[in-house]
């Protein structure tokens, strides 16, 4: 059994995604982040990290966002391509891009005051700025993927376990001066996403109030 251990709109919502998606059994743990238990000794067991998500699989629990995806995906055909292809290697690619170099940027937009001193409101808001600044050719880079390949989701003609990442991403720019949607191949792309019914359904799941993305 699959147990995934989430918070609403937190990084937990692409695997939940994904897991709607692929219909596998599964069940929700939420995290009371509000009262700390994502930093308790217990969660911490869990991920030494006190992140969030987690999922439990048959025991054995496993963090970080786009492991567990691409965990998951190799549960069941269809969800990414097949080793040792070049199609393989470029899932791969994107995936560890968005994670490290996107995700990683959001962070720093989401979280200034950890990469200033503290109580440094002033420096704070310049990392802000600076960090929704880099966002924006990242975007760019994902609209010229699009672009590139012509295909309706991320990684080209199928729905993959790129999607329910890349929607999150760009769903966490949707107060930016210039969103992910306001580009039209990305804004077309998060709109079939949106309207698919496994991603309604965790939307409306988790509760998470529009804007969507």
């Amino acid at each position: 059994m699959l147990e995934l251990h989430y918070y609403p709109s937190n990084a937990s919502f692409a695997p939940h995604l994904l897991l709607e998606e692929m219909q596998l059994p599964y069940t929700l743990r939420k995290v009371n982040r509000e009262a700390g238990e994502h930093k308790s000794p217990a969660y911490l067991k869990l991920n030494p990290n006190g992140l969030i998500p987690v999922l439990i699989d048959n025991g054995e629990p496993l963090y970080e966002t786009a492991a567990i995806l691409m965990h998951l995906a190799d549960k069941a055909p269809g969800f990414a391509p097949p080793m040792g292809t070049l199609a393989r290697a470029h899932y791969l690619k994107w995936m560890v891009w968005m994670t490290n170099t996107l995700q990683a940027m959001l962070i720093h937009y989401f979280y200034p005051e950890r990469m200033a001193n503290e109580g440094d409101a002033q420096a704070a808001a310049v990392v802000k700025a600076r960090a929704e600044a880099q966002v924006g050719p990242m975007l760019d880079q994902m609209e010229a993927e699009l672009a590139r390949h012509g295909g309706p989701w991320f990684g080209g003609a199928a729905y993959s376990a790129l999607d329910p990442l890349a929607f999150m991403l760009s769903r966490w720019t949707r107060m930016h001066a210039h969103p992910a949607r306001d580009r039209p191949l990305l804004g077309a792309y998060l709109a079939r996403v949106a309207a698919r019914p496994a991603t309604q359904a965790v939307v409306a799941r988790e509760g998470l109030p529009a804007p969507i993305y």
